[in-house]
């Protein structure tokens, strides 16, 4: 995702629109129990499903694999913090650039020139790469061989634009958003997207293949199918499809996912951006909606001024006669089938709109319903899951976006309640709950508006506000599901909302000696684990695995007892981080865990990095008092809020794998399937520079305007990274 910066930058998307009284900190404060007392209790009160759960995380099985798994791995020496303009990796490990900005990924386009002049963007990389996934590629090219190590598709994220590097310097001075230039606005268009690349190891490292009839772009231009639940209705109806069943383009691609047979998962993110919004002409009903999901009277780069499906006002007689609509059309899961260039891809409605970080997929069970967990990134926003109507058959494993139609376009779809006890609940958002059809805020009319608007939907179900939910990842052998919550600076903040159990911690933080940040300024890291270890399950039990935090205190001190308040995980100067933002678990490593920092406050230490970890499981830490100094909503009182906390991490399963270079995000995370090769994104290297004072020079060096890129990391001696 884009750079999340607490020192005053604007970043459209993150800010809080969520203005429920969900979660408040009275009624935590009043339901408060101690863990122990909860595990005195007995299982008639807590009821059978939720005390098996709980006491679950104590089986042998898991044990005896996270032992074997921490002789195995996170074998190399920690990467020590830096500012320097390269990636440093650890020893004994190489880094290659194998994809950057504007680089041809078909014949006959000519090299990237890098000065602003480029165009042919549907033939090229797009910018600001992200989230991705590894596909492997028959050797004869005709089609999925999940096995192949040498020979694949790379499905890449490019979540938005650099408009500082993508134009000309005489370009960018005379950008103005009200009246746009036609053809740098095509350049932009095209810039965003997905890319489907082919690429080859032919021994000496993979390669891009540019002759391949794989290699495509997917832009913000690109037609796509309307499908599920609310495809038809009478709210995406816009002149481009007066049936409501299509629209164009995919922006603000962030994280990603995959599925059980064979396709890319795309998601958007920040896309409120995008359009230029009036309330003139609306209903109430729609200025409600419109507001919970962030839209302004401004938009992020004036598109709109040269392409009307960008201006979502009412100036037509009815909805086909103008893009009134056009924001319903986005904020979805995008479906590709990077096997079939000729396919469309799909936005599927039933899994609901917001801005999705992106969808993991628990693991499939025949028999069982396909699961998938997803984020929505914005401060104050939930936790969701998905869970399909149609029960897995191993005979869809190749099925493509037939088999996606089937399990993705008819579910059910829940928002997490995380409770203070430590268990948890996923509440369904169905229009036959009371709790929907009854809500007075937002009047619903039918289970398309509830899909549409699910961020309102899950405000009157009572979700549980959550720091920032960004990536997730299904752990392969304990089905324990983890999800980074990056930051908040909105949490516990004057005429906001409080502090909970599961998002427990409110601190101030110096940047450059010379600025305050407050909030959960270096975010956190929460699991649950499934009742029953079934996915599909209701309930739920969790804790906070892993907290962000510098290693030592600033000069100065941000609190009086720093280690047990703000650095409650005991971080050292070889694992410590901020912004946790991307996660993935490793298939080949089973438990080997990576998270990635989008960070702007500790980065007047260190640059983002990529960092190993031996997750262990669910309850293994403990119950813990997290003491919060001068929170405002709680006048000048200190705030306690008991939470439950994982096994500190120690030096042994947790450290500092690499650094990125200057201004960057580390985002986007695959391996090859024997796991010898990983592939890992650098986002926005220099961002915080211009075209005529440049912070970075990555990765071409010299002079050059820097560039987003995907690296290619090997380990020197041949084997398995991480081991």
């Amino acid at each position: 995702m884009e750079k999340s910066n607490p020192q005053g930058k604007l970043l459209i998307g993150h800010d809080d629109c969520n203005h429920s009284k969900n979660e408040s900190l009275e009624d935590i404060l009043a339901q408060r129990l101690n863990r122990r007392d909860v595990m005195r209790l007995s299982a008639g009160f807590l009821g059978t499903a939720f005390f098996g759960s709980f006491m679950a995380g104590c089986n042998t099985e898991e044990t005896t694999t996270s032992a074997v798994a921490a002789t195995a791995l996170l074998s190399f020496t920690p990467v020590a913090k830096n500012m320097n303009d390269a990636v440093t990796v650890a020893t004994g490990y190489t880094s290659k650039t194998l994809y950057r900005v504007g680089d041809p990924i078909k014949l006959g386009v000519t090299d990237y020139l890098n000065d602003g002049t480029d165009t042919d963007f549907d033939s090229r990389s797009g910018d600001c790469h992200d989230g991705m996934k590894y596909f492997g590629l028959k050797s004869d090219n005709s089609g999925y061989e999940i096995a192949n190590s040498t020979n694949g598709l790379m499905c890449i994220n490019h979540e938005y634009i650099n408009q500082n590097y993508l134009h000309t310097v005489a370009e960018v001075a005379a950008i103005n958003n009200a009246s746009r230039v036609p053809a740098q606005v095509d350049k932009e268009m095209s810039a965003h997207g997905v890319a489907i690349i082919k690429i080859t190891n032919g021994g000496t490292g993979f390669a891009l293949d540019k002759t391949s009839g794989y290699n495509r772009r997917i832009t913000a231009a690109t037609p796509i199918n309307l499908q599920g639940v609310a495809a038809g209705s009478s709210y995406m109806i816009t002149p481009y499809s007066t049936t409501g069943v299509m629209t164009r383009g995919t922006v603000n691609n962030c994280a990603n996912g995959y599925t059980p047979w064979g396709t890319y998962l795309t998601c958007e993110e920040n896309w409120n951006g995008y359009f230029k919004y009036s309330t003139t002409g609306r209903t109430a009903k729609e200025v409600v909606a419109f507001s919970r999901y962030g839209l302004g009277t401004n938009s992020r780069y004036g598109w709109e001024s040269v392409y009307t499906q960008w201006m979502a006002t009412v100036t037509g007689t009815d909805a086909t006669a103008d893009y009134r609509n056009a924001p319903n059309t986005f904020g979805y899961v995008v479906e590709i089938d990077p096997f079939n260039p000729t396919s469309t891809p799909v936005k599927h409605t039933a899994m609901g709109r917001f801005a999705h970080e992106g969808c993991w997929p628990a693991k499939v069970t025949v028999g069982k319903p396909v699961v998938f967990y997803m984020g929505d990134d914005s401060k104050g926003e939930y936790i969701y899951k998905f869970v399909s109507t149609q029960n897995w058959d191993a005979a869809d494993a190749t099925g493509g976006l037939t088999a996606g139609a089937k399990y993705l376009d008819s579910g059910t779809m829940y928002v997490a309640k995380f409770n203070v006890d430590g268990s948890g609940n996923w509440l369904k958002l169905d229009i036959a709950e009371t709790a929907i059809a009854d809500y007075t805020t937002y009047d619903f009319a039918d289970a398309a508006d509830v899909a549409i608007h699910s961020r309102i939907a899950a405000d009157a179900m009572g979700a549980t506000k959550m720091d920032r939910p960004e990536w997730g990842g299904v752990h392969p052998t304990t089905g324990e599901v983890y999800m980074t919550l990056t930051n908040n600076s909105n949490r516990a903040k004057s005429g906001s909302y409080g502090l909970d159990a599961a998002n427990p911690r409110y601190y101030t933080d110096t940047y450059n000696t010379t600025t305050t940040n407050k909030g959960n300024v270096n975010g956190h890291i929460i699991r649950w684990k499934e009742t029953g270890g079934e996915a599909a399950a209701t309930t739920f039990t969790w804790d906070i695995y892993l907290f962000g935090a510098q290693s030592a205190v600033d000069a100065g001190g941000d609190d009086v007892n720093y280690q047990a308040n703000i650095n409650v995980s005991s971080l050292t100067a070889d694992n410590d981080f901020s912004s946790p933002d991307g996660l993935w678990f490793s298939d080949v490593s089973k438990g080997l865990m990576w998270i990635q920092t989008d960070d702007g406050a500790y980065t007047d230490t260190t640059n983002c990095m990529l960092l190993a970890a031996l997750p262990g499981s669910v309850n293994d830490g403990a119950t813990t008092a997290i003491t919060s100094k001068l929170v405002p909503t709680n006048g000048t009182a200190d705030q306690t809020i008991t939470t439950y906390v994982g096994a500190k991490p120690g030096t042994t399963k947790l450290k500092r794998f690499l650094v990125g270079p200057k201004d960057c995000e580390i985002t986007g995370i695959t391996e090859t399937p024997d796991g010898k090769t990983i592939f890992v994104n650098v986002q926005h290297p220099g961002e915080d520079g211009t075209t005529t004072a440049l912070t970075s020079h990555w990765p071409d060096g010299g002079t050059a305007r820097p560039r987003s890129s995907t690296i290619v990391i090997t380990k020197n001696d041949g084997g398995i990274v991480g081991i």
